[in-house]
């Protein structure tokens, strides 16, 4: 791990303008049977319709960013696909370092650079990718991170966290 923590330190000198993570909104539940390969469980009907009017909320505070990433897992893919059709952010693009069993070290190199980008994942490695660049331990920094929730990282600070709820109150 101190590979990885020396790799955190660096991003967190070098961390992006703003940092944008969105969990996937709410899927339909585990079920083998019917998702034998967890990385196609989709989103609910009812997920899919509130991220779609949190979206639009996000819209309102968050205009744009320069690129979003997004974890190929069917769940955050659309959920990416929805900020790009709802808040009209560019469209996403896959990125397999945000898989859901990945180790949060693999995802510091994404918030290198300058400019805004958004990473839409899942948890618990978006709260830990959060605690490794603001602490350089994945496990320091707990967050309650809800479906369809967005924090901003700026300047090795966390800025703000947003639920839904919230987001949908602002249109």
């Amino acid at each position: 791990m101190d590979a990885a923590r020396a790799r955190a330190a660096r991003a967190r000198a070098e961390l992006v303008t703003s940092l944008y993570l969105v969990r996937h909104a709410i899927a339909e539940n585990r079920d083998a049977e019917r998702w034998p390969d967890d990385a196609l469980r989709p989103l609910t009907k009812d997920g899919e319709r509130k991220f779609r009017r949190a979206a639009r909320g996000l819209r309102e505070i968050v205009p744009t960013v320069d690129v979003v990433l997004a974890s190929p897992y069917v769940r955050a893919w659309r959920t990416a696909e929805i900020l790009h059709e709802e808040a009209k952010w560019p469209a996403p693009k896959r990125e397999e370092r945000l898989e859901a069993w990945r180790d949060p070290s693999d995802g510091v190199a994404l918030a290198d650079g300058e400019g805004s980008i958004a990473l839409v994942g899942h948890e618990p490695y978006l709260s830990r990718l959060v605690s490794l660049l603001l602490t350089g331990d994945d496990d320091k920094v707990h967050i309650d991170f809800k479906k369809g929730g967005v924090i901003l990282l700026e300047d090795k600070v966390l800025r703000w966290y947003a639920t839904p709820k919230m987001l949908v109150a602002i249109r």
